[in-house]
C-alpha cells in the first residue's frame, strides 16, 4: 500500500505530522479496499501549485488542491503497483484556511487530502449541485470515521421540535386603525399558555407592525423565551441592548417588502454582521442568523460567530409541485446537518403551515421552528389558543 509523500518547496515554518498525513492516505485506501494502488501527495507552496492551476485547469492564481487521476490509458494495470493518482497541496492556503476556519493546518492538511481523495476516485463538486452535496457528505463522514477526530457539536434533540410564536401579526391588525387592539402582549400570554416555548417579534426600522412599547412590555412579560428579530442598524441594535432579550435573529430588512423576502447575506455584510454578534456577545446576548439553506453562508455564520442560524424554509413550503418541494427539503436537511456539524444550533421557519411543518419538525438536527402567519390565520377561525394547540399537536405528531 505504497504512499509516497514528498515536498516540492521548503515548508519547514509549518508544523504538522508527515505519518499523519502518510496514515491518513493509508486509511483511505484500505476504506475502498485500494490497497494495491499508490497515491503520491505533493506539499507545495501558493506559486507551486498556481503553475498547476493555470497550465492544467486554465484558472488563475493559487487553489488548495488539485488532484491528477492516473488515467486507465495509462495500463496502470500493468504496472506492479497501480497508480491511484497525485494529489497536489498549498500549505500555504491551506494554513491561511486554518486561521480563518480556527482549526489547526494538521485538521486542514487531512481535510484537503480527503477532498483530493474523492476526486481521484471520480467524484466532482463541479459538475452539480446534487453531485457537491454528496462529495461533502462523504468528506464529513471520512473525516469523523476513518480519521477518527471528533468535532465539537451540540447535542442532537432528544425531545420533540420546539415551537416558538411570532406575534407580528397581531400587531398588524392593531395598527392597521391605529388603536390600542388586539394587543401582541397580550397575545404572546395565550400563545406561550397554550405550550409554545417562544414568542418571536420583529422590531422593524419602520415600525409597521411591532412598536418599542410592545418589545419592552413583552421582556416583562414573556416567561418562555423572547426572541427579538432585527436588522443591524444603530438604533435596533441599541434598543437590543437595552431590552436584553433571550436572543436575536439578525434578518435582512427592505421597506418594500411585505415580510421578510430571502436570507441574510453574510459574505456581502460581514463586517457590520460581526461587529454586531461582538456586541451582542458582549451583553450575553445570543444571536442567530436568518439564512437560507446554502453551504456558504453557513460556513460565514461559523465564521462570524453566531451561535444560531434560522433557515430560511421559504422555497420549501412556496414550491408548487412535488419533485421541487422534495429537492428543496433535501437542501434543508443537509444544511441542517452541515450547520449541527459545524457547531452551530439550528432554528428554522418562514411559510410553515399546518401541512408541511410536520415533515422538517422531524429532523432532528433542528431546535425551534418559527410560525407566525399560519397559526394566526387559524386563530381567525379556532381562536388562538385551538390554533397553537394545533401547530403543537402538528410537531408532536411529527
Amino acid at each position: 500500500m505504497p504512499v509516497q509523500l514528498s515536498y516540492n518547496s521548503p515548508l519547514a515554518e509549518y508544523k504538522f505530522s508527515n505519518s499523519t498525513l502518510r496514515g491518513t492516505v493509508c486509511q483511505l485506501l484500505a476504506k475502498y479496499n485500494l490497497e494495491d494502488h499508490a497515491v503520491s501527495v505533493v506539499l507545495m507552496d501558493d506559486a507551486g501549485i498556481t503553475g498547476f492551476n493555470e497550465q492544467y485547469r486554465h484558472r488563475q492564481g493559487a487553489t488548495n488542491v488539485l488532484s491528477f487521476p492516473f488515467s486507465e490509458a495509462e495500463e496502470s494495470n500493468q504496472l506492479p503497483v497501480q497508480e491511484l493518482g497525485d494529489i497536489l497541496i498549498s500549505v500555504e492556503t491551506a494554513a491561511r484556511e486554518a486561521e480563518k476556519e480556527r482549526k489547526t493546518i494538521q485538521t486542514r492538511l487531512i481535510e484537503l487530502i480527503i477532498h483530493g481523495f474523492l476526486h481521484l476516485l471520480g467524484h466532482d463538486h463541479e459538475r452539480s449541485e446534487a453531485e457537491a452535496w454528496e462529495m461533502w457528505d462523504l468528506e464529513k463522514q471520512l473525516f469523523k470515521k476513518i480519521i477518527k477526530i471528533k468535532t465539537i457539536t451540540p447535542p442532537r434533540s432528544t425531545t420533540m421540535t420546539h415551537l416558538a410564536i411570532n406575534v407580528d401579526h397581531v400587531a398588524t391588525i392593531r395598527e392597521a386603525r391605529g388603536t390600542l387592539e388586539p394587543d401582541p402582549v397580550f397575545a404572546a400570554g395565550v400563545c406561550e399558555l397554550a405550550g409554545a416555548s417562544g414568542i418571536v417579534v420583529h422590531l422593524r426600522e419602520d415600525r409597521r407592525h411591532i412598536q418599542d412599547r410592545d418589545v419592552k412590555l413583552l421582556r416583562e412579560t414573556v416567561k418562555t423565551k423572547l426572541n427579538l428579530e432585527m436588522a443591524t442598524s444603530k438604533e435596533i441594535i441599541k434598543i437590543a441592548l437595552k431590552l436584553k432579550p433571550d436572543m436575536v435573529t439578525l434578518v435582512p430588512e427592505k421597506r418594500q417588502e411585505l415580510t421578510t423576502e430571502g436570507g441574510l447575506d453574510i459574505i456581502s455584510n460581514e463586517k457590520k454582521i460581526r461587529k454586531t454578534i461582538k456586541k451582542m456577545a458582549a451583553a450575553g446576548i445570543p444571536v442567530s442568523l436568518f439564512i437560507d439553506p446554502d453551504a456558504e453562508q453557513i460556513e460565514a455564520a461559523v465564521d462570524v460567530g453566531a451561535t444560531f442560524v434560522e433557515l430560511h424554509t421559504g422555497r420549501y413550503c412556496d414550491a408548487p409541485v412535488e419533485k421541487e418541494r422534495d429537492r428543496e427539503f433535501l437542501l434543508i436537511e443537509r444544511s441542517a446537518e452541515l450547520a449541527y456539524d459545524s457547531g452551530l444550533r439550528v432554528n428554522a421557519g418562514h411559510g410553515l403551515d399546518y401541512f408541511n411543518t410536520a415533515r422538517v419538525a422531524r429532523l432532528e438536527t433542528i431546535e425551534e421552528l418559527s410560525i407566525g402567519h399560519a397559526v394566526m390565520a387559524r386563530a381567525i377561525f379556532v381562536g388562538l389558543d385551538q390554533a397553537v394547540r394545533e401547530m403543537m399537536d402538528v410537531i408532536l405528531t411529527a
